[in-house]
């Protein structure tokens, strides 16, 4: 596998949208969100707070009940109704082992309607039932499971420390596999393609290993990818696979803007997206 192509700043500009005068909330991108349990309501509260943060025109929150009623306390401006989306961001502080069916339901309706899907965590299980495009946002230990589910035996079936010792081969073995766009995320970030394509992200500072970081890294790919339905549309995999490595990359750089040498939480790091980007788009 090559090191890939590192993702910079001028990379991720070109992949920001920046909204017109005629724009309204529809227009600049609907993101639909499907995370959050009654045991990780923080995973949806981190999730939504990311997306809002990245510029999204709207969020649609349909969860459980107990992180419905956390998402909108933190953001009232949340829609909590059906409706259409130009995206989804579904599994993150879900349990695939311990699915109600309340939620199997919800994400069902997601991968169903065809549109692009950023898929983490508690949904990983289902990337196969997705009808639309798919980037996947799994850490070493969760692909190595995705890679075991998709083995045809068990001795295909690869330990989380070789998915560490290697990600780059891993990731490029996934998405070929699953005919997915992987973000598998790490000290180092790396995003590929099924064609093998092939992007690294710096992921920032250590001190970005920290709880419900993951959730806020897929709010704002779920952010981007639904502010770029069309782009998606027209180049799939490789306008995906753009978006993933500027979100690693906004996630980085907000990292280090909040941490600034010590130590940060998750929602320190949503709340630093938006001077990230104004200084990205030179505002």
């Amino acid at each position: 596998m090559s090191e890939g192509r590192s993702w910079e700043e001028r990379d991720a500009r070109e992949w920001i949208a920046v909204p017109q005068e005629g724009d309204d909330k529809y227009s600049r991108g609907v993101l639909g969100v499907v995370t959050g349990s009654a045991m990780y309501p923080g995973a949806a509260v981190l999730g939504v707070e990311a997306a809002a943060r990245t510029g999204v025109g709207m969020v649609r929150y349909l969860g459980a009940d107990r992180p419905t009623e956390h998402v909108l306390r933190r953001r009232p401006e949340v829609v909590s109704a059906p409706g259409r989306v130009q995206a989804w961001l579904i599994g993150s502080g879900m349990d695939a082992s311990s699915r109600p069916a309340d939620d199997a339901g919800r994400l069902a309706v997601a991968l169903g309607d065809g549109t692009p899907v950023v898929v983490d965590a508690g949904a990983l299980d289902l990337v196969g039932r997705a009808a639309g495009p798919v980037v996947i946002t799994p850490h070493y230990r969760e692909l190595a499971g995705v890679l075991a589910a998709a083995a045809d035996d068990d001795s295909d079936a690869v330990t989380a420390d070789e998915v560490r010792a290697d990600p780059a081969a891993w990731a490029a073995r996934a998405a070929a596999a699953l005919g997915v766009t992987v973000l598998l995320k790490g000290h180092t970030t790396h995003i590929v393609t099924p064609d093998g394509a092939h992007r690294t992200v710096s992921a920032g500072p250590a001190w970005l290993a920290t709880a419900g970081s993951g959730d806020v890294l897929g709010g704002v790919l779920g952010a981007l990818v639904a502010t770029h339905a069309d782009a998606v549309r027209e180049h799939g995999h490789a306008a995906l696979a753009a978006l993933a490595a500027t979100a690693a990359w906004l996630h980085g750089r907000a990292g280090e803007s909040a941490s600034a040498g010590g130590p940060i939480v998750a929602l320190d790091i949503a709340e630093a997206l938006p001077s990230v980007i104004r200084r990205v788009l030179g505002a």
